[in-house]
């Protein structure tokens, strides 16, 4: 099954688009049969990681923003009827992925919190502890990889190898999370740097990537994309942090690119065979 695709060229010579719909795999769709949609939403909150998995059943966030940006997710969620989350993963601790989490885990019934480990200390980081506290949650801080699966979608945390990445470098402690969907995979990669990303290089292809540290330079970016080979690429970020080096990588592979900054809430869903993007822009 394939569909039309359109595109709008935005900045210099990476093309950005609206709504769109994409086949991502090879296979004749008319002989497989399609699941639940499940859909993966990008908030555009600025220089900032929010993120909500839904599949008919579970719910899971990556990361929720900054201060301020976690009332949007409560919000997304209460006007869907969704109260629980199965799991909150926060991949690191800088104020643009964990500020929103504790009005996120006050607001709803957050059963599962994974983190990297690793200690930081900020007035957001306080009041996510103090809100894990206030739920009598421990999150699990985790030192080596693990797995699950939520409602035909299956999960691959992947974390830090090394407990060091020098002085005021927390980016590479960023847990990198992998789902698949049935014929549908996609990766997630936080704040993942340079020494990161060489950790992850043989992560294996997917078809949509949340491109690494809000789409700033990254001198082995272009060897992660021929790596991982994505169909297509969100980025949360500003157009202030959006670098030209990142943008002309992703369009020299042909990789179909969506940027918060330009294309505000992008959502991908799928039924498990075929990928579709939406944006508000």
């Amino acid at each position: 099954m394939s569909f039309p695709h359109r595109f709008t060229a935005l900045i210099s010579a990476l093309l950005f688009t609206g709504a769109s719909l994409f086949s991502c795999g090879s296979k004749d769709s008319k002989s497989i049969t399609a699941y639940p949609e499940m859909t993966v939403t990008f908030f555009d909150v600025g220089k900032a990681d929010s993120i909500v998995i839904n599949t008919e059943n579970s719910t899971v966030i990556i990361d929720c923003g900054e201060k301020g940006d976690g009332k949007e997710i409560v919000q997304f969620l209460e006007d869907k009827g969704i109260t629980t989350v199965d799991y909150l993963i926060i991949t690191h601790y800088d104020k643009d992925h964990v500020g929103g989490a504790s009005k996120v885990i006050k607001s709803l019934d957050v059963k599962n919190v994974l983190a990297p480990d690793y200690d930081e200390e900020s007035d957001e980081v306080e009041k996510y502890q103090k809100a894990l506290a206030g739920k009598n949650i421990t999150p699990q801080r985790l030192t080596s990889d693990i797995s699950f699966e939520l409602d035909g979608a299956s999960y691959d945390i992947i974390a830090p190898e090394e407990t060091f990445y020098g002085e005021d470098n927390d980016n590479d402690f960023s847990l990198v999370t992998k789902m698949v969907y049935h014929d549908v995979s996609f990766l997630f990669t936080g704040d993942a740097m340079e020494q990161r990303l060489d950790e992850i290089m043989d992560i294996g292809k997917c078809n949509l990537l949340k491109v690494p540290y809000h789409g700033r330079k990254l001198d082995n970016f272009k060897d992660f994309l021929q790596n991982v080979q994505p169909d297509c690429a969100v980025v949360c970020t500003s157009a202030n942090e959006f670098s030209s080096k990142t943008e002309n990588a992703l369009s020299d592979l042909n990789i179909k690119t969506y940027a918060t900054c330009y294309n505000g809430r992008i959502t991908a869903s799928s039924n498990g065979v075929d990928l579709s993007i939406s944006s508000e822009k």
